[in-house]
């Protein structure tokens, strides 16, 4: 199979225009039957274009897009994404960054984005730590609020009565649905091993 160029081009929703992208990438001399383009935020995992394009891609194919943002909305995702490229010998280019991943100022900005997921990741457990150690300072501890045990009984004897809605049941008893569906089930599952 012969070695292709394909583009990738995106906007977010269905009242933007993709004209701009089509251009920058027929320009770099992607041909317009293998450009994939979808009207689709770039946060959704189901992408179908962007699936359909991946499932075409073969060792030594380049992939080209207008910009790093239309690809991926989190430094994580690109980076896993154009490290899997990577591994399977197929080339990257953004066209607005002016980065071809292949080549050794590509592979700098790689290890630079790496770096950057890794620093964000970091910081984030940092801050997720110092929040839990402030809540713990204050007498806080992490995880559901406990159920009052004796509002949750009177809840299953109203559940059981037939007398009531789950709605009614939950706003007496000062539970929520899936505390009340929650214990259903774990009985449920008591009196079948039993």
């Amino acid at each position: 199979m012969a070695i292709k160029t394909f583009g990738y081009a995106r906007v977010s929703s269905t009242d933007q225009n993709l004209d701009r992208q089509l251009d920058a990438l027929k320009q770099f001399g992607v041909s317009e039957c293998d450009i994939f383009q979808e009207k689709i935020s770039g946060v959704k995992k189901d992408r179908p274009a962007f699936e359909a394009l991946k499932q075409q891609l073969r060792e030594g194919d380049t992939v080209v897009v207008e910009s790093l943002s239309r690809l991926s909305r989190s430094a994580k995702d690109l980076l896993a994404l154009v490290e899997e490229w990577d591994a399977k010998g197929i080339k990257f280019v953004s066209l607005k960054e002016n980065i071809d991943f292949s080549t050794p100022t590509g592979k700098l900005m790689l290890g630079m984005l790496s770096s950057m997921v890794e620093f964000e990741r970091n910081i984030m457990r940092e801050r997720a730590d110092e929040g839990r150690a402030a809540a713990r300072a204050r007498g806080m501890t992490g995880g559901r609020p406990k159920v009052n045990q004796e509002n949750l009984k009177r809840a299953l004897r109203m559940y059981d009565s037939k007398l009531h809605c789950v709605r009614e049941i939950c706003e007496v008893c000062k539970i929520s649905s899936s505390t009340l569906y929650r214990a259903l089930n774990a009985r449920s599952v008591e009196e079948i091993h039993k």
